[in-house]
């Protein structure tokens, strides 16, 4: 394993470690205005929500690694303590990537990238139309973090109103996670989609315990067939099958596997890991468990 200590390292070679590590982040797309009235667009992928009573939001702006210079972002928001964080799409990302080019702070982010002004209620930045969703927000804390090239700035938002395109809402009127199609940042040129072929379900446990690891069987943690991420299924059961449970299911859906390999345990063994497994890929816990314990039984 490589181990590296950031001190050592010089400040692009820290920056490409970093943003290749801590992947997908998701981007704020941020609008801001200067004390004249002028907009700026710019995204950022230091970026996430971090409360909800109070509804708040950071992101941050860094330091230019070059200059050591603050971002047009920054110096607006140290005038006008208010930012519209507009969520990016696949459908707008090429669009949002030219506006991260290095204008200069009087030219006009929303004209250069082609995207539509849309005037917010409660604050003065513009909103972005083709975004799916605007969160208008007001600043209420900046927080340095350095004072040299690469060091970041803490920009603590508090969320006054959100808008979302009709679109990406499904008929509760709550946010599709298929159609709302957001991109998120990689490290390098990479960007992430989270379309239906990149997401995936886990049941979070809210108020579910499950055994734990600590309960599984040492002839099955030790399987050569069964992943971790297998046996993070397994360990999240809350109670283990009867023994009345098992010896049925193993009479009606497995007598034919043991009859034929009664005179070979070891590939009997192995080939009930393998079965197991294929119910663990379409989330029956309950059937899997009941063909590994079905081997003692």
């Amino acid at each position: 394993m490589l181990s590296l200590n950031p001190k050592e390292l010089k400040l692009s070679k820290l920056h490409h470690y970093l943003l290749g590590a801590v992947v997908p982040r998701p981007i704020c797309f941020a609008s801001t205005i200067d004390e004249d009235g002028r907009p700026n667009l710019a995204p950022f992928s230091f970026f996430n929500v971090f409360s909800s009573n109070p509804p708040i939001a950071i992101f941050s702006p860094s330091r230019s690694g070059r200059t050591g210079k603050h971002k047009d972002t920054y110096n607006n928001i140290q005038k006008v303590k208010e930012v519209v964080i507009n969520m990016v799409n696949h459908k707008m990302v090429e669009q949002m990537s030219l506006a991260s080019s290095p204008y200069d702070s009087d030219e006009d982010e929303f004209i250069k990238s082609g995207f539509t002004k849309v005037k917010s209620e409660l604050v003065k930045p513009f909103r972005v139309k083709e975004s799916p969703v605007h969160l208008e927000c007001k600043v209420n804390e900046v927080k340095e973090l350095g004072h040299e090239g690469g060091a970041g700035n803490l920009i603590i938002c508090e969320i006054l109103k959100i808008h979302i395109h009709d679109n990406i809402l499904d008929e509760s009127n709550m946010i599709d996670q298929e159609k709302i199609d957001l991109v998120a940042r990689m490290g390098g040129n990479w960007y992430s989609r989270t379309d239906k072929k990149s997401m995936f379900e886990i049941t979070k446990p809210m108020s579910s315990k499950g055994i734990g690891f600590d309960q599984i069987p040492k002839e099955i943690l030790s399987s050569k067939f069964l992943s971790g991420n297998d046996l993070g299924k397994l360990a999240g059961i809350e109670f283990l099958p009867n023994e009345t449970a098992v010896n049925d299911f193993k009479l009606i859906e497995l007598s034919e596997l043991f009859l034929d390999l009664e005179e070979n345990p070891k590939k009997l063994e192995w080939s009930l890991h393998e079965k197991a497994k294929e119910f663990l890929a379409v989330n029956d816990l309950e059937a899997a468990w009941k063909t590994l314990l079905s081997f003692n039984n």
